[in-house]
């Protein structure tokens, strides 16, 4: 089935009336907002839209299936299965894609991490799941205090670029698992650099950013030609990078870190400020190993190591397996909240473990035996300040992310997180080759310096040559509990990632379909600041539960982590979802 699946209207169960207590008028003024909020969400959203305000589809399949965060690179990647490409092949043509058209998002200046499914060759064996590390890495030149206190220099300028590694980590992935010849994947987002029409989700970003758009003539001359911004359905042209492209797609990634291209990069980062070297380029390296694994409730769950976030997924699943949970209550809401908070504090104990000399305390957080111990601090009857979570220092988050879930007829899926950092990246575009430049220097820590909560930094994650700094994405694959593929998912929004992937888990759990999921109203709590998110139109009688425990509460909406998952039901059913929140379609066949 195509993108034209039918929108399902959005699950809002009923409100059943809030428990008595002798609330203060505080307290009260906190339901008043709440119940406000959900009457205006009612009054203005339409059935057939998500939790944004923005279309929402179920899309089945019984072949194959791929959710992006543009309705155009999910069709991509179908396209590529239609032509006999595997789930790897999908994956990688849809990147291209998300880095062509949401180039705010990700593209080949940035890295990421994806996870990788190998069916079995016969029904009686295992799969086997990897994962690859293509996060960028700190330039050789690189130091624990190349970023003066209070400077904005780690998120703008040549100074915040890391060493690329989206293409190396695709190559990789397709060198060992790809099926089409590589131009053939490629090639589509040469054509679509070209010339292509602005979407909803392009035209709103480009205003954010008037001074770079408007005032630097390397971005003018794509985003704003004449000195106005695109409007959504006009043409846009990317023509020095769908060159660029076609470069790639030609001769290969070698293209990107050898020869003029890599000569036009270098210079635009010098020019800027930034130290990445030729030397840099050529000596970067990705990082494949089997995924990690963990189980929950019977089925197993794939993650990526460190530096990702992928520990914290499987132990606040690990906590939650504590729990019987069968449906969503306040006490049961209360306790997500208490394992994203344990969760957040078992974060900031992550680093590149090739940097750590005590990787005991990393590989110890997946564990059952850890959650054991973390167990027994949940209280059921109420929350606590962060210092009682024991989290040690602070960690900086992404925000410019994109994520592709894919599973192909034969059973290979790909759960792929790819990133420029911020939106935009580091705003350094090099106009000779049309790449946008990442910011991830900006996800290390810098000595000395609190973040705008007053938390100080990592040691665990200052910058050093060679180095990976601390990510917030969990691309993800589940197995049935004989084995069977289950779902790809994976999200982008900086540190509500993991937190965004896990409630939508627990929503399939819960009985909802894979859009549903998805759109489904989301809390969030990452211990500063304090007040926890939801988003408007969380049921109040939870909202309720929540504040007789003691959260303090943010009532806004939606809380913006983005979501792209497939699932595949036992009878051999898919269904995928793309995530609203940024105008996501997802595809099938």
């Amino acid at each position: 089935m195509d993108n034209k699946g039918a929108a399902l209207p959005l699950h809002v169960p009923p409100s059943p009336p809030a428990p008595k207590s002798s609330w203060t008028s505080r307290t009260k003024a906190f339901i008043f907002c709440a119940l406000t909020s959900l009457l205006y969400y009612r009054s203005t959203s339409k059935g057939r839209h998500g939790v944004g305000g923005n279309p929402a589809f179920l899309i089945k399949a019984r072949n194959g299936a791929v959710a992006t965060e543009n309705v155009i690179c999910s069709n991509i990647g179908v396209d590529i299965l239609k032509a006999g490409g595997n789930a790897v092949d999908a994956a990688i043509a849809a990147t291209f894609c998300i880095g062509t058209v949401n180039m705010f998002s990700s593209g080949i200046g940035g890295g990421g991490f994806m996870t990788v499914r190998i069916p079995p060759a016969h029904p009686d064996e295992p799969s086997e799941v990897f994962t690859i590390d293509f996060r960028e890495t700190a330039p050789a030149l690189s130091n624990s205090t190349m970023f003066p206190p209070g400077s904005n220099t780690s998120q703008f300028g040549g100074l915040a670029v890391a060493v690329p590694g989206e293409l190396r980590g695709l190559e990789e992935a397709h060198r060992r698992w790809g099926s089409l010849p590589w131009q053939t994947l490629v090639e589509p987002s040469v054509e679509l650099a070209s010339g292509w029409r602005v979407q909803q989700e392009l035209a709103q970003r480009i205003t954010w950013f008037p001074s770079l758009m408007l005032g630097n003539p390397d971005w003018r001359a794509v985003f704003a030609p004449g000195g106005r911004f695109l409007r959504n359905g006009e043409v846009i042209r990317r023509t020095n990078y769908s060159h660029t492209l076609a470069m790639i797609a030609s001769e290969g990634p070698e293209a990107f870190y050898k020869g003029p291209i890599a000569d036009s990069l270098i210079r635009k980062v010098h020019a800027t400020g930034g130290i990445l070297s030729h030397t840099d380029l050529e000596n970067y390296r990705v990082k494949v190993e089997h995924a990690l694994q963990g189980t929950y409730r019977g089925r197993k769950v794939y993650t990526s190591h460190a530096p990702t976030s992928g520990p914290v997924l499987l132990h606040m699943f690990n906590l939650m397996e504590k729990f019987a949970m069968t449906s969503r209550t306040p006490l049961d809401i209360h306790r997500v909240i208490e394992i994203l908070k344990f969760g957040f504090a078992a974060r900031t104990k992550i680093c590149d473990p090739a940097f750590n000399n005590d990787t005991k305390r990393i590989d110890g957080i997946s564990t059952k035996e850890f959650a054991d111990l973390v167990a027994a601090n949940i209280t059921d009857d109420r929350t606590h300040l962060p210092a009682y979570y024991n989290p040690k220092y602070d960690v900086k988050t992404d925000h410019g992310t994109s994520h592709t879930s894919v599973v192909d007829k034969n059973g290979m899926a790909v759960s792929l997180t790819s990133t420029v950092n911020l939106i935009f990246g580091s705003q350094v575009m090099d106009p000779e080759t049309g790449v946008i430049l990442n910011d991830e220097m900006d996800d290390f820590s810098t000595p000395g310096t609190p973040n705008g909560f007053g938390l100080y930094p990592s040691p665990y994650n200052y910058p050093a040559p060679g180095k990976r700094p601390l990510s917030s994405t969990v691309p993800t694959i589940i197995e049935h509990a004989d084995g069977s593929f289950a779902a790809a998912i994976g999200g982008s929004g900086g540190s509500r990632i993991f937190g965004a992937v896990f409630q939508t888990l627990l929503n399939l759990e819960w009985g909802l379909d894979a859009s549903e999921a998805v759109e489904y109203f989301r809390v969030h709590n990452q211990l500063y600041p304090l007040p926890t998110d939801a988003d408007v139109g969380y049921p109040t009688n939870i909202l309720a539960g929540l504040l007789v425990r003691g959260h303090m509460l943010s009532v806004t909406g939606p809380v913006a982590a983005v979501v792209q998952l497939v699932v595949r039901n036992l009878d051999g059913q898919i269904f995928a979802a793309s995530d609203s929140r940024k105008n996501g379609i997802a595809a099938g066949y």
